[in-house]
């Protein structure tokens, strides 16, 4: 590696790593206001325990040595390696060269920190935050880094995969920078913490609207922005490939915007600014797999397919009763399942609609069945565990008060925190 691939991979870190406070930035407004602090708090909680956990053993669960057969990335059975805790690998050969390897451990670092952020906005409005840390913490070490491993810790050669990373290497899974990994393990996950939690109180469509609209689209902006150094940096390198999936994470989205917009207005007479702002996620979503094996063109379509069908999804919670407060199974799941499926039809040279056969379409389902189960399966024992133990839901009576003083002991503005109101003595 060069200096510039250091460099390269230094900026898209850094742009994943904004994605976080943009992610809490869109929960923030879709929740009502006397959740924002408790919402807001969940991504920010998570971007620091998750990046402690990174450092300390989460780098060395996810990406051992991938030639020593370990399903979980460590050699043996829940064998540490002494070398590969604290970056001491990374470390060394990041002094003695040109830093590539440090880098790529923070990388992939920020990663785990969006995925499992990802997860909150499923029990918005009705968590505690310390079980929530207690959740993040476990399904962190539990699902993402092992399914990490899987997915992202290969060893090829001219293109080959030739060791590693079980669902690539054995399986032949193709996902470029995380559809399975990131949007298929949260909204899988997403879905058993909802049904464990259980619904809000008074649960129904419309039951609240989001408090602040422009706050919403600051964070989908941020998120955007961020998304493009989230796929175009899985290249690892400033080249060809880093630009085409640039590229399509610019159409996917923007398809996606459109056709969640002309939905809404034909199914409900009005395009709504959350509309456009879900629909530029879905998109995101949706190319995050696929983005360096998709041409431009298949992109907006896969945006355009995705807007209409997240757009349907999410009215799903509603006949089914469970209560996705922040529709991250409708975007997430789906978008994902749909954009690593769509590998298999319209992929470079192994789509089945380019005439390359079902084979890679079949790929594609295994990986997304076995990160899905495992994620949604272990997701709902480490949930059930808390909620059996310390709780992991506020009482009704807190819900309806508003879980932010409760939770924080503080508000989101001024105006509705008792402490910022002027009383005459």
């Amino acid at each position: 590696m060069h200096h510039d691939a250091t460099f390269f991979l230094i900026t898209c870190s850094a742009l994943v790593l904004f994605m976080t406070p943009g992610l809490a930035f869109f929960y923030g407004g879709l929740v009502r206001v006397q959740s924002v602090v408790s919402m807001m708090m969940m991504s920010i909680g998570s971007l620091g325990l998750i990046a402690v956990l990174w450092i300390f053993y989460g780098y060395a669960v996810s990406f051992g040595d991938p030639t020593a057969g370990g399903f979980i990335g460590w050699p043996g059975v829940f064998g540490f390696e002494p070398g590969k805790l604290f970056f001491a690998d990374a470390l060394k050969s990041s002094l003695a060269g040109d830093g590539f390897p440090m880098v790529f451990g923070g990388f992939q670092g920020t990663f785990a920190i969006i995925t499992v952020a990802l997860i909150s906005g499923a029990i918005a409005d009705r968590a505690k935050f310390g079980s929530w840390m207690l959740f993040a913490a476990l399904w962190a070490t539990i699902v993402y880094f092992p399914v990490a491993s899987w997915v992202f810790n290969f060893k090829s050669d001219n293109g080959k995969v030739v060791s590693g990373g079980w669902l690539v290497h054995n399986v032949g899974l193709l996902d470029f920078a995380g559809g399975t990994v990131v949007e298929v393990s949260s909204g899988a996950s997403a879905l058993a913490v909802a049904l464990v939690v259980g619904k809000r109180f008074g649960f129904s469509k419309g039951m609240h609207a989001p408090h602040n609209v422009p706050l919403v689209l600051i964070g989908v902006a941020i998120l955007w922005f961020g998304w493009l150094g989230f796929n175009a940096g899985s290249e690892l390198a400033a080249d060809g490939t880093a630009s085409l999936a640039f590229i399509n994470t610019l159409a996917a989205p923007s398809g996606a915007m459109l056709s969640w917009a002309v939905y809404e207005k034909i199914a409900h007479r009005k395009a709504t600014a959350i509309g456009v702002a879900s629909g530029a996620v879905a998109g995101a979503v949706a190319i995050t797999p696929a983005c360096a094996f998709i041409t431009p063109i298949w992109a907006l379509v896969l945006g355009a397919i995705v807007g209409v069908v997240c757009a349907l999804a999410i009215e799903l919670k509603f006949s089914l009763g469970f209560d996705d407060s922040l529709d991250v199974v409708g975007v997430h799941l789906v978008a994902g399942l749909v954009g690593t499926l769509f590998i298999g039809l319209v992929g470079n040279n192994v789509g089945l609609i380019q005439g390359a056969g079902a084979a890679q379409l079949g790929r594609q389902t295994i990986g997304c069945v076995a990160v899905g189960v495992f994620a949604f399966v272990a997701s709902w024992l480490i949930a059930q565990a808390i909620q059996k133990t310390i709780g992991f839901r506020i009482s009704t009576m807190d819900e309806i008060a508003g879980v932010d003083l409760l939770q924080h002991g503080q508000s989101a503005y001024g105006g509705e925190d008792p402490r910022w109101t002027w009383r005459s003595s």
